[in-house]
Order: structure tokens, then C-alpha cells, then sequence
């Protein structure tokens, strides 16, 4: 029986996490996610979700908590945005290089300084590099879903993962979600069996200091040295692809909704040029897509849902024919240019795709990104390509920079 709400996206994610029943939750607030840890809160409260809620005094104690959690065997969620995100720096490390299967939530806004409450993807882009699983959301149904999928993923490769969504544009904006009941979730997500939980009738060392080369133990056992470490993490990473293309096909037999795998494609079949961004900012993108078509402009768009690992072979494919492409991203490389502009021409290279890419940095601290501006930026792109300007650019959208 359908159960369609009409509810935040702060909502939608705490009704995942309360679906998937996490045994250990730990909050501090931050705007624009504040919202998200009071309704859990609120859940523990009421008798509704079964689980030890731990009230924290920062950021960084609380992913410790999720850590130390995991560590012995629960499952857990924590939520953040912005600086706090940046606060649990040294943690989001600890907590790949253990392989434990945290769920977050970052809810993305832009970070200080200057101070900004409001939306860009700084944050989490900022954190590419710390071995976590990220994936974007572009709409409050697929934040729910990506939520529990997010635990089936995290719970077979032993990597966390980040659920991130434009804080305000969907956090606090109330879109129809429908909310499956527990008995679906059960077939997707059953309870989670730690597959070598601590115990004190087997005492054992954690993270340990790891030396360069390999070296046997006590019991004469050759172990990993840290470079091995790392290379089991990275070839995980690469390796989850697959886990999250499957997750995401078994909740679309089960629920009737699919969000893509690692990306998702809009009116591509015959596209001449192809704009791309994460999370909402793509969806407002296939509204500009619409429009140029009405003008002739042969447009569609490619959605990156998942930003770590980067979706390379799918993106070659996806991008194959594209005569031009026009990236909007809400975050950008200090002394470059964005992360997904720069990821695009390396999966690129070699392959024999040579589209012009336009790289437009755009909604930088909530600034109001509307569709007739990616419009224009969309036609700016197709003039340039036809006037026979084949080279690669670095725009800012809707910035006075002279």
C-alpha cells in the first residue's frame, strides 16, 4: 500500500534511517541538517526507533561515535553539513581506513569563510580524497531511497558512505515522497551481521601502528604492510561500482523506482549537447534541456549520482557523441577548476571523445541558479562549438568578475 507524504528532505532521510533501524545514532547540530537529528530524536523519543542516541559536543566526536560503534558491531548514521563536515576531517580517514560501513548524511552548504548558511557542494567535494562513497540526490524521494541503499553498499564493500543533498533546496523544500513499508525495506536491508565483531572472549588490537614493508606476527603469519592496506581500500573503491548499480537495480524491482546506479540520462538518444552537474542543480538542468530543444538545440543531460568512485566507463559511454558539453558544478578546485569538469577529461582521455567541455562554477553560497541562466550558458556553449572555438573554458555563472 502506497504511503505518500508531503515532507522535507530532512524528512525523507531521517524516515530512512528510522527504516533501516541503526542501533547507534550521534548528533550535533548544524544548520542546514539541525532538522534532521531532532526528528531522530524525536523517533528514539517516542518509542519508534530502538537506538542509543548520543548527544555529542562536536562534529568530531561525533563520527568517533559512529566509529567506536561500528567498531564493536552496530550499525549507525550521523548527519552533518559545511564546517562540521570539514571538523570531522581526521575522522572521515579513520573511518575508511577501518573499512567500517558508516551511513552520513551531508547535507550540503557552502563553508567559511566567509560564513554562509546556504547551499554549494564545497563541503563534501572537499572531502573526495578520504575514501568515503559519495553519492548526490536530486529530488527528496531519491534522498530517502538512496538512504537504504546506502546501507546495503556501505554493509558489503566495508567503506562509508556519504548520502549528500543541497541543504535548502532540498533539506528544508517539502516534495511528494512515497515511504515504503517496513516489510519491503526487511527484503532489501536485513538486519546487519558484523562479519567479525569485537568480543571480550576473543580480545583484540585495533589500527595498530602499520610499518612499510610486510611482516610476520606473533604466530608467524605475513601481514599487510600499510602500502597494502591502501591498496585493498582503493581497489574496494573501485570495485563498488558494481554493489551500487546492483543496490540500485534491486530497489527499482522492489519499489518501482530507479535512480540511475552511478549516473542517470535525460533525452540523451540524439543529444548534440550534453549538461551535466550533481545533485538538483542536474535536475534544473533537464528543464534547460526542454527549452533548448524548443529551439532547436538538440540537448539532454547527464546526472552524476555518484561522485566517489567516479563513474568513468559509464561516462564515456554516456558522453560518446556529445558534440559539446556544458558542466555546472557547485563547487570548484581552488587554482583550477571543478572536480567533476576535471574527472570528465581524464575519463575522457585517450578514448577518442573530444567535445569541448564549458566549465560553469555556479550557486556558490546559495546564489539562485535558474533555469534560463543554464539556458543561456547552454546556447553560449553550441555558438562557441559552431563558430569553431574548440578549446576548453572555465566560466563563473551569474558572477561579476570584471
Amino acid at each position: 500500500m502506497s504511503d505518500v507524504r508531503i515532507i522535507m528532505g530532512n524528512e525523507a532521510a531521517a524516515l530512512a534511517v528510522k527504516l533501516a533501524r541503526p542501533g547507534v545514532i550521534a548528533a550535533y547540530p548544524i544548520t542546514p541538517q539541525t532538522k534532521l537529528a531532532e526528528i531522530l530524536s524525536e523517533y528514539v523519543e517516542a518509542g519508534e526507533l530502538k537506538a542509543e542516541y548520543v548527544r555529542v559536543e562536536s562534529e568530531h566526536s561525533s563520527l568517533t561515535v559512529c566509529i567506536a560503534a561500528s567498531t564493536v558491531g552496530a550499525r549507525v548514521f550521523t548527519a552533518t553539513s559545511s564546517n562540521g563536515l570539514l571538523y570531522m576531517h581526521e575522522q572521515l580517514h579513520w573511518a575508511a581506513g577501518s573499512r567500517l560501513p558508516v551511513v552520513m548524511c551531508c547535507v550540503n552548504r557552502g563553508v567559511g569563510a566567509p560564513w554562509s548558511i546556504f547551499n554549494d557542494q564545497q563541503d563534501s567535494f572537499s572531502q573526495r580524497d578520504t575514501g568515503w562513497i559519495q553519492i548526490y540526490c536530486r529530488d527528496n524521494q531519491e534522498i530517502l531511497d538512496t538512504v537504504l541503499q546506502a546501507y546495503r553498499i556501505a554493509e558489503e564493500v566495508y567503506l562509508p558512505v556519504m548520502v549528500c543533498y543541497d541543504g535548502f533546496v532540498l533539506s528544508h523544500t517539502m516534495m511528494p515522497v512515497d515511504v515504503p513499508d517496513e516489510e519491503l525495506v526487511r527484503k532489501f536491508l536485513p538486519p546487519y551481521r558484523p562479519p567479525d565483531p569485537l568480543s571480550p572472549d576473543r580480545p583484540v588490537t585495533i589500527n595498530p601502528v602499520f610499518f612499510p614493508s610486510r611482516r610476520e606476527n606473533a604466530e608467524g603469519v605475513l601481514c599487510d604492510g600499510y602500502m597494502e592496506m591502501r591498496w585493498k581500500m582503493q581497489n574496494a573503491l573501485e570495485r563498488s561500482g558494481e554493489t551500487i548499480r546492483k543496490a540500485s537495480d534491486e530497489w527499482a524491482k522492489l519499489s518501482g523506482r530507479d535512480h540511475g546506479g552511478m549516473l542517470w540520462e535525460y533525452r540523451t538518444a540524439d543529444a548534440d549537447l550534453l549538461l551535466t552537474g550533481m545533485g538538483s542543480i542536474a535536475t534544473e538542468a533537464t528543464l534547460a534541456a526542454d527549452a533548448l530543444r524548443a529551439e532547436g538545440i538538440r540537448a539532454g543531460v547527464v546526472g552524476i549520482r555518484v561522485f566517489r568512485p567516479f563513474p568513468g566507463k559509464e561516462a564515456v559511454r554516456a558522453f560518446a557523441k556529445a558534440r559539446a558539453v556544458a558542466v555546472f558544478e557547485k563547487c570548484i578546485s581552488y587554482g583550477y577548476e571543478g572536480g567533476v569538469s576535471s574527472d570528465l577529461k581524464a575519463a575522457f582521455y585517450g578514448t577518442g571523445i573530444t567535445a569541448p567541455i564549458h566549465d560553469y562554477i555556479a550557486g556558490l553560497g546559495g546564489r539562485d541558479v535558474k533555469t534560463r541562466e543554464l539556458v543561456e550558458a547552454g546556447r553560449a556553449t553550441v555558438a562557441a562549438v559552431e563558430a569553431g572555438d574548440r578549446e576548453n573554458k572555465l566560466i563563473w555563472l551569474n558572477c561579476r568578475t570584471e
